[in-house]
């Protein structure tokens, strides 16, 4: 059944709707199923869409159940709520801010360096910025840094787990890309450590101009013997370390899958808990319930995209937007502009699930007709949607940091103090398209 001409506008319509719903909050799984059987009882009422079409949606339903990559989903989940409750932050904070405090921009430093180090072993953004939150921000606003600078380095800081692997980003876009999770993790460690390097250069250099700014601490702050402070840095730094080489060395090296890894990195984050007296059946009921919630909540998103794809392109709205973006003035160029502007745009308003499982899709065939390497596209995605995490208004790093932050702290001080951040992250991702070779370099080293 061929779409006539007048009603070619009922898969933009739908796309639309999508979108206007979400931009006020309402559920996304819901949002999308309730779209798309809408708009397949109008195209039936039309007599433009073949109600045919939804009967693949119960067997792509127990096609995602039996997804083995999403599977490494909950893993990853529950090994960054473990590890929250294992008090590795709180313990990586203090001793970098101590090592660093004598650097002008030092504790901002410390911030950066945990920041990473959290990134590549509990992914959690709520987790990290809570944390660094509650930690640094008080310290650092007692010893005069500027509350933009404080603010914007933790909550910036808080979301290089977004593209610094293991990440449910790049989980999730390895699925909707229909690549290697693991190609995803190689080609997106040399851009991760590039945010993070972005971000301290930056606190670098506004502590050479600017020292009011980002002071470094008193001597009696931070007086502790080198004997002393080695032995801590070691203690607080060898075990996630460890733990990284576990889960990340082993997907590299080819040893295990993203899932499997997740797995081992499960395990080892309830062992690291029980090393630091902090497991018990509290805590382990807690990380349950949050894994359960978040698997929980990506799968309906899923089971939600999943019906509004199968009616979109009954609509033939894929095919619309496939004419769309593959006839773009530029070509390959025009494409990445509008895709990449699309996505940061997006941003601002939804959550990178969301994106990813509406917008992504969209992209993903006009990407293979223009020949793009497909891991290349999904790495520079993930560096695109972690901006959405610092994006005014919705922001979900800016809310979490709101909610910890002290009263002389406003949203306008954390705004402002994203948006240096924003502006470096956007940075390095036109580095990345500029110079592909950034991503390709590890995983064809690996091959």
């Amino acid at each position: 059944m061929s779409l006539s001409f007048e009603y070619e506008w009922l898969g933009p319509c739908m796309f639309a709707g999508a979108l206007f719903l979400l931009s006020f909050g309402y559920p996304v799984a819901f949002s999308l199923g309730g779209v798309a059987i809408i708009f397949g009882l109008i195209g039936i009422a039309l007599g433009v869409f073949d109600p045919v079409f939804l009967n693949a949606l119960p067997l792509r339903i127990f096609n995602i159940m039996g997804n083995y990559t999403i599977l490494a989903v909950p893993y990853f989940i529950f090994m960054g709520s473990m590890l929250e409750k294992s008090g590795i932050a709180e313990r990586l904070l203090e001793t970098m801010g101590i090592l660093f405090g004598r650097v002008r921009g030092g504790l901002a430093l410390a911030v950066v360096l945990v920041g990473a180090l959290l990134a590549a072993t509990t992914g959690v953004v709520a987790a990290t910025v809570v944390a660094m939150g509650l930690i640094s921000l008080p310290i650092m606003l007692r010893y005069g840094y500027n509350k933009e600078l404080a603010t914007g380095v933790i909550a910036a800081s808080g979301t290089l787990g977004q593209i610094i692997p293991p990440s449910v980003v790049l989980v999730v876009l390895g699925d909707q890309l229909g690549v290697s999770v693991g190609d995803l993790f190689v080609g997106s460690l040399i851009p991760g450590l590039m945010m993070a390097g972005a971000f301290a250069l930056h606190v670098l250099i506004v502590a050479f101009f600017r020292p009011d700014m980002a002071p470094a601490l008193p001597e009696e702050v931070r007086a502790m013997s080198g004997q002393a402070l080695m032995q801590r840095v070691l203690q607080v730094m060898l075990p996630p370390v460890i733990l990284i080489l576990l889960v990340l060395g082993s997907i590299f090296f080819g040893i295990a899958t993203p899932t499997e890894a997740g797995a081992v990195g499960a395990f080892g984050a309830v062992v690291l808990a029980a090393a630091n007296r902090q497991l018990s059946w509290e805590s382990l009921q807690k990380t349950g319930d949050v894994t359960l919630r978040t698997s929980a909540m990506v799968m309906f998103i899923l089971i939600g995209s999943t019906a509004f794809s199968l009616v979109f392109r009954g609509l033939e709205g894929d095919t619309f937007m496939f004419d769309l973006l593959a006839n773009l003035p530029g070509g390959k160029t025009g494409f990445l502009f509008v895709s990449m502007l699309t996505v940061f745009i997006l941003g601002f308003f939804i959550d990178f699930f969301e994106i990813a499982f509406i917008v992504v899709p969209l992209f993903v065939p006009v990407a293979q007709q223009l020949g793009l390497d497909l891991v290349w596209f999904g790495v520079v995605l993930g560096a695109n949607l972690q901006t959405s995490f610092l994006t005014p208004p919705f922001g979900f790093a800016l809310f979490y940091l709101r909610s910890v932050a002290p009263p002389e702290v406003t949203t306008g001080h954390i705004y402002r103090g994203a948006i240096q951040f924003i502006l470096l992250q956007m940075l390095v991702v036109l580095t990345i398209i500029i110079f592909p070779g950034i991503i390709s370099f590890l995983p064809s080293l690996m091959r």
